[in-house]
């Protein structure tokens, strides 16, 4: 629980997977000092103006910078500038230190408050504002092993926006269970926007958006007896489970169209430059099928294999009960999809089985795939629920994969 957060400032950019948050958590400690353009007085003096994004290449006290909305411009570090360097998270300056230009690289974050110069063309910045990528790194990092430390994963089967709870089911180690979610007014609450496959295009929601067969990932103290959990953060998403075969390629749209088992209909996929495609090798796609048709004793998910992706019960195909027997391979088939490489449009071919997860987008509306996993007609053809057995978890785009694993970027 695609979900991993912002950080994605990226999550919780608010930092948990990679950066949108910090863009978020930047523009806001920056707000919250107050610092406001001054009165505009007679005579003549541009307006100010702020730019928020991640510097892209420095020369001297000259910034290509590419914002978080828009193309690249030019910043022109004026001299004697204010210049400060914050902590990744902070919501004011009171903990800000003095920077000097130099100490700048590429893939920092900064924001710039100065005035545009006379030709249009570029930003002359009397004030910059920075997090050091390096800092960036470290939190993503710290954010993440947090997930994985406190984070549970899995499907909404209920939702109490009353009672401020929701109940999650959750795999782990091959059983389900039900979790109870509790959310206060400081739980942080994301949801993936329709349509999109990033982490950082999540929107804050409220409760009340969260609906039954949603895939949630949340993160917070869990009781001892491990059915409740007190959320401090949760990012929830609905996604879709397809298995089918591939009617047709489009390279240059790079879309394909796919005849879903399931429904026996006709789905246009979308491939993003943030899609994942992976094939499985022949040989490792008939073990597969092996293990399915030999049932626990040999499948993928029998005992002594890696800890299961309680994430990956969320991907439930239609028509499968979270806890059914033969979804216990998904936990260790999700960590084997990670490791595969990746591939291309290329890689594929019209009447190749494949199974994807993708976002949802209505009833006849294009999805757009997170991850696809070409090479699987062992899978599919050898059992009847195999559809059900075999499923992949929207939140292992960016990484892990494992139990409570963050949530993609």
């Amino acid at each position: 629980m695609p979900l991993e957060t912002e950080t994605s400032g990226e999550a919780v950019r608010r930092i948990v997977a990679a950066g949108a948050g910090l863009a978020a958590g930047l523009a806001f400690a920056i707000s919250s000092t107050g610092f406001a353009a001054p009165p505009p007085q007679q005579g003549a003096q541009p307006a100010l103006v702020r730019q928020l994004g991640t510097i892209k290449q420095i020369q001297g006290n000259t910034i290509k910078l590419t914002p978080d909305e828009g193309g690249d411009i030019t910043v022109v570090v004026k001299q004697g500038a204010r210049m400060l360097r914050v902590e990744p998270g902070e919501k004011d300056l009171s903990h800000a230190v003095t920077l000097d230009l130099g100490d700048l690289q590429a893939g920092d974050r900064i924001r710039v408050r100065g005035q545009n110069a006379p030709d249009g063309k570029s930003l002359v910045a009397l004030e910059v504002i920075a997090i050091k990528h390096l800092d960036i790194q470290a939190k993503q990092e710290r954010e993440r092993a947090d997930w994985q430390k406190r984070g549970i994963g899995g499907l909404v089967t209920a939702v109490d926006a009353a009672a401020n709870t929701v109940v999650v089911s959750v795999r782990a180690q091959g059983a389900t269970k039900t979790v109870t979610l509790h959310v206060t007014a400081h739980t942080l609450l994301r949801r993936y926007a329709p349509g999109s496959v990033k982490f950082d295009e999540a929107k804050a929601a409220p409760l009340s958006e969260i609906r039954a067969g949603d895939q949630l990932r949340a993160r917070g103290n869990r009781s001892e007896d491990g059915n409740d959990l007190n959320a401090e953060e949760i990012v929830s998403g609905s996604f879709r489970n397809i298995a089918g075969t591939i009617n047709s390629i489009d390279a240059d749209a790079k879309s394909m169209v796919i005849s879903d088992l399931l429904s026996k209909k006709a789905v246009t996929v979308q491939v993003s430059a943030q899609s994942q495609l992976r094939k499985l090798p022949p040989q490792l796609a008939q073990m597969l099928a092996m293990g399915l048709r030999g049932g626990a004793g040999g499948g993928p998910g029998a005992p002594g294999g890696a800890p299961g992706n309680p994430g990956g019960a969320a991907g439930t195909a239609p028509g499968g009960a979270a806890g059914d027997a033969t979804a216990r391979p998904r936990g260790d088939f999700q960590q084997l999809v990670n490791r595969l490489p990746q591939v291309t449009l290329a890689d594929l071919q019209k009447g190749d089985a494949v199974i994807l997860v993708a976002t949802e987008s209505g009833e006849s509306g294009p999805v757009t795939a997170i991850t696809l996993l070409g090479g699987v007609e062992p899978l599919l053809t050898a059992s009847a629920r195999a559809t059900q057995a075999f499923t992949l978890s929207p939140w292992a785009l960016g990484g892990g994969g494992g139990e409570g694993g963050e949530p993609n970027q």
